[in-house]
């Protein structure tokens, strides 16, 4: 499992992760740089680990027909920078300097529209399922080298789905260890 990350402020890429490029994207606004990173769980189907369906929806080349829970979500363009799963493996969707899809209508701290100046991570897994140990080693890793790519993001910039969309988004969920990525990046919670 890789914990040794770097991020090049200039490209937006993350390395080593493996490259899996989403076509739902587009520039930041100008002047708009990463100030705040997004921390999302997801699993598709719902509660079902380790398929290609998070990459194929993030690709759109999700088969819409392989499970009912697929017909809801059919049409939907959404991306991440960055997907972290169960066993550590990280893949990039989105290079960070470029706006990734994932917040949609969204707030932090009175700034509107999330996706302009956020860094969006997800993490396979649901709300109520504990994620793995892996997932929280690879992720203070990764944070860690993005706020030494981009200063403006400390332990304070980070949030939940569910912080920056209350009562339209759930996760990462109850079963996300805040404290435990605190301490992991030597922060004051």
């Amino acid at each position: 499992m890789q914990t040794n990350f770097e991020v090049s402020p200039s490209t937006g890429q993350v390395r080593p992760a493996t490259q899996c490029h989403s076509p739902n994207q587009d520039e930041r606004p100008q002047g708009c740089a990463p100030t705040m990173v997004v921390i999302h769980g997801i699993s598709l189907p719902p509660g079902q680990f380790g398929g290609p369906e998070i990459e194929a929806l993030f690709t759109n080349t999700l088969d819409f027909d392989a499970h009912p829970y697929f017909r809801e979500i059919e049409g939907l363009e959404v991306s991440a920078h960055l997907l972290i799963r169960r066993d550590g493996r990280v893949t990039q969707f989105v290079p960070l300097t470029s706006r990734a899809w994932h917040a949609g209508e969204s707030c932090f701290r009175g700034q509107r529209s999330c996706n302009d100046f956020s860094i969006g991570i997800e993490l396979e897994g649901e709300d109520e399922t504990p994620y793995d140990d892996r997932q929280y080693e690879v992720l203070t890793a990764v944070l860690k080298a993005i706020s030494a790519a981009y200063p403006a993001i400390s332990a304070r910039n980070i949030a939940g789905h569910c912080d920056i969309a209350p009562g339209r988004k759930s996760d990462p969920g109850t079963a996300f260890d805040w404290l435990r990525l605190y301490d992991g990046l030597g922060a004051e919670s």
